[in-house]
């Protein structure tokens, strides 16, 4: 029976979003295959990292498809990206953590092209007033795409029930990011008054 290579790949990925430097019979045995099958697959550490990242970035790629991010209401999309890109939130934080994959030009291309569309749906979001003005479009991508891989880790080590993740990332991140009302101005102090028996009104702090 022929191994699934993307299965493969995220049993490499739970080792290694955790362990960078696992040694390939840990993820071997993660993905209860023999090491020689690995490398059969795969001929080299640096190969099956270059692929493990190529599978994450096409994953959340699909998230943001699968999202239609451009469409309709910004808040909408942005809990439809939730719900696309929680099931592989492990991708994410591998992507999170895994430095040497940028030294990769199709990877870091790759990884452009993706973090810009999470940029536009950002800066849409501000310009129709629903995103905090004063948080910049870029901080905002990074903030929400490490708060993914933050699920995956949360996850990963029991810390979050998977039923419990899409909801506990949309309301934290949408928490600080919506634009809020305008905060009220300072409420007034008490008006102090002296009681006269002149005639005259009553004096006040105020002028």
């Amino acid at each position: 029976m022929a191994t699934d290579r993307d299965t493969v790949l995220e049993a490499a990925v739970g080792v290694l979003s955790r362990r960078p430097t696992a040694h390939l019979d840990e993820i071997a045995r993660a993905a209860g295959i023999s090491r020689a099958t690995l490398h059969r697959l795969f001929p080299g550490r640096d190969a099956l990292i270059r692929e493990v990242g190529l599978l994450s970035l096409q994953r959340f790629a699909a998230a943001l498809d699968a999202a239609a991010t451009e469409e309709g209401e910004v808040e909408a999309a942005l809990r439809r990206l939730v719900d696309a890109a929680v099931p592989d939130a492990m991708l994410c934080a591998f992507l999170a953590g895994e430095n040497q994959l940028y030294d990769h030009a199709d990877i870091n291309d790759l990884w452009e092209v993706q973090i810009d569309r999470l940029h536009a749906l950002f800066l849409r979001g501000q310009r129709e007033g629903v995103f905090r003005i004063e948080l910049s479009a870029a901080w905002l991508s990074e903030a929400f795409f490490d708060l993914v891989a933050g699920i995956g880790w949360a996850i990963q080590d029991g810390r979050l029930a998977p039923r419990d993740a899409a909801f506990s990332l949309a309301e934290l991140f949408l928490g600080g990011a919506l634009r809020r009302p305008e905060a009220p101005g300072p409420t007034p102090a008490p008006v102090a008054t002296t009681h006269s028996t002149s005639g005259r009104k009553p004096e006040t702090d105020t002028p």
